[in-house]
This record gives C-alpha cells, structure tokens and sequence, in this order.
C-alpha cells in the first residue's frame, strides 16, 4: 500500500475519501468532531504539498435520498473554522456543476462534496458511480477508517478508476496500532469487550482467546455467558441461540489458561430508566422480574484488579447503559483504571470512545479508534475491504480510462 507521503501531489487534484459521519443535535449542530479533527494531519500535509483538495464523505443513513437534515454543510462550516481557510460546499457529489466547480479550483482550495449516500450507487459499490467520482482527481486518498469495512463504491470500486491511489496518516496510524496488538503485544495483553450483543462480537471473542492473556466481558453481552454457565439473568437481556458459543468460548478459554473475567454483581432495575429504581445485587440474587443494566461496585473492583498489572489494553464495548446516569458508572470507573493503567491502551468503538471523553479521560488513553466496526472486524482477523482495495490499488496499475 502507498501512503500520501510517498506521492506526487503538487497542484493536483486530490479527492479525499474522509469519514466525517459526526453526530448532530436536532438543530444540526455538531456535537463531536474528533472525526474532523483526525484527519488534519493529511488536510494540512496536502495544502502544506500545493494540492487542490476534493473531500468527499456520507453522514447518516438517507437511504439513497437527497435529505437535507443529512447534509455535510456543518461539517464544511466546522472544516472551514479548523483550516482557518474557505472550504467551498458542492450541491452533489456527482454532475456538471460538480465538475466546472471542480474545474476551477487553484491550489490550496478546498471543497467538500455532499453526502455520498444521497445516491443510493454509492452503498451498492456500483462502478458507473465509481467511475463518475474518479473523474474529480488526479490522485485519490483514502483516509476513512471508519468506513473500511464496508464495500462501496467511494473506497472500493473507485481505486479501479484512480490514476494513483494510496492512504493517509489516519489510516496508517491505525493500522499500525491494531498490527501491534494483533502480532507482538506487550504482556499481559487484556482484552475488554462489552456492549449489548455477544453476536456483534463473537468472532472477536473467538479470534483473541488464541492471543490474549486475560478476557474481560461486561455490558449486556455478559449475561449469555452467566446464562451459559447456569446463572438466573432475570429479563437482562440474552442471546438463548448463542449460548452454545458462549459454552464453546468458556471452554476455549479454560483450554488456553486465558483468564476470563465476568461481573459478580449488577445493578439491577425493572426498567431501562433514569427513575427507575436500581439495586446492586450479586449475580447469584438476581430478581426474576428485573434486568441488569450495569456492573457493580464488586466487579468495578475485580476488574481493575485484574487490570493492575496489564501492559496491553483493548477494550470495545461499554459496561452498562451508560448513557443514562444510574447505569453509567460501571464504564466511568473502567474508564478511570483504564486511564491511570500503565498500558499500551486502544480504545475501539463508538460507544466506548464517547463514554471515555465523557469521563474526562481520553487525554490518558494511547490510541482512541475513529472506526468500530472497521477496528473490530480488524481484531477478528478480517481482511477490511476498503484497505485489501488500496493494497490491490498499489501492487499495479489499474487505471482504467
């Protein structure tokens, strides 16, 4: 693969491909633009290069629709505020007044194109689209992580069509960061998985029982593997099909001398809601009636115990509902040890990412991921199509005019 630093890009074209699906209030403000604010470094190198910048990225899910309440123009007034220089906002992505915009810029403008999901081409990879995009640079820079795992046609199909292809610094960063932890961690190696689902995570799970030394699982995808080991859960949620693959985890695990960690206590409560009435109770206690929606205080303890002496961390997935208060302290005080650990710490997924700078503490933390489901699939040992496309991109020439 061919990195930005390595090309030619003195007053060309280059068409970015960014993930700037940054989350807005209802009134369309931005609320978090660490997804902006990652990708300065290869903006800057470009503009620094004399280069004509094309960005191109989606943000939200308009089902192939032009829907205004997904536009990219917050994110080009946001661009423009942290460039300290005009970013010129597109009305398409694609056709003539793209192109004649396109046409007339100098070197160091900066335009940003609109949402690539309005036309439905782009989720289907379809190479007509593709083709069109292409058109807009002399050389195309993929640097969306966080998109990297999807096959579509702004970070695969396109590569067919560029003259010149590579990565930018965002994407090598994280590659080289889960490369590391992936073939030569520092031990003891821990992993920390949590979230709703163990189906979201399984493949994960399976591929880091072979490499880690120490397994960590909170959030509502514990109460499969306390289920599978003949706990009463009460109405937390479970994952009854996936409780063999929980037993087969368990058993992996125990096979490998992996040390595997689950809560012993819960917060408990009859409803997901900030006035619901919650107990702490050990697992073994827990109501019939009533869910568990946090980890408790004795398992807050147990587990940075067994983070205490770690010099790796990866953790994906939050220990409870942490967006409401009462069921939230069980990720803040993970968050916490994680932070003050003397760790190799990567954090992965966007849940985790905003749980940690909700506790003031992302400062502390190593790597912070811009990508979750590129970054998990990463840990299952996938090959991500949009980095096999840059690889394929740079191993020859396929220009196709």
């Amino acid at each position: 693969m061919k990195f930005i630093d390595t090309l030619d890009l003195k007053g060309k074209r280059v068409l970015f491909r960014f993930d700037y699906n940054v989350p807005l209030d209802g009134s369309g403000n931005i609320t978090d633009d660490i997804r902006i604010r990652s990708t300065l470094p290869t903006i800057n190198y470009a503009l620094d290069e004399g280069a004509k910048l094309v960005i191109m990225s989606h943000l939200g899910r308009p089902k192939g629709k032009h829907d205004p309440k997904y536009s990219l123009a917050p994110v080009a007034k946001r661009l423009s505020r942290l460039l300290e220089k005009q970013v010129k906002m597109a009305g398409d992505c694609i056709g003539d007044d793209v192109r004649q915009l396109v046409a007339g810029m100098n070197p160091g403008d900066v335009v940003l194109l609109e949402n690539l999901r309005f036309h439905p081409e782009e989720e289907k990879n379809d190479e007509a689209f593709a083709r069109e995009l292409a058109t807009l640079g002399d050389v195309y820079i993929d640097d969306a992580f966080g998109n990297a795992h999807r096959s579509h046609a702004s970070n695969v199909a396109i590569t067919r069509f560029v003259p010149e292809c590579g990565a930018g610094f965002l994407i090598k960063k994280e590659l080289n960061y889960f490369q590391k932890v992936i073939d030569n961690p520092p031990r003891p190696f821990v992993f920390i998985v949590g979230g709703s689902k163990v189906s979201d995570k399984l493949a994960a799970l399976s591929n880091l029982a072979t490499k880690v030394d120490k397994m960590i699982v909170g959030g509502g995808m514990a109460f499969t593997f306390l289920k599978a080991l003949g706990y009463s859960v009460g109405r937390s949620i479970v994952e009854d099909e996936l409780i063999p693959k929980a037993e087969e985890i368990l058993a992996m695990v125990k096979e490998r001398g992996v040390k595997f960690y689950l809560p012993i206590d819960v917060v408990i409560a009859e409803e997901k809601s900030a006035e619901a009435e919650t107990k702490i109770v050990p697992v073994q206690e827990m109501n019939s009636h009533w869910m568990g929606l946090d980890i408790g205080p004795a398992t807050i303890t147990l587990f940075a115990e067994a983070l205490a002496n770690a010099k790796t961390i990866v953790w994906n997935g939050p220990m409870g509902v942490f967006e409401i208060d009462a069921f939230g302290r069980g990720t803040a005080a993970l968050a916490h040890s994680v932070a003050n650990s003397y760790a190799l710490t990567i954090v992965g997924g966007g849940d985790t990412d905003v749980a940690i700078h909700k506790t003031g503490e992302s400062d502390k933390i190593t790597y912070i991921s811009t990508g979750g489901g590129a970054s998990l699939e990463l840990l299952e040992g996938k090959v991500l199509p949009g980095i096999a496309a840059l690889e394929e991109c740079g191993a020859a020439t396929r220009y196709q005019a």
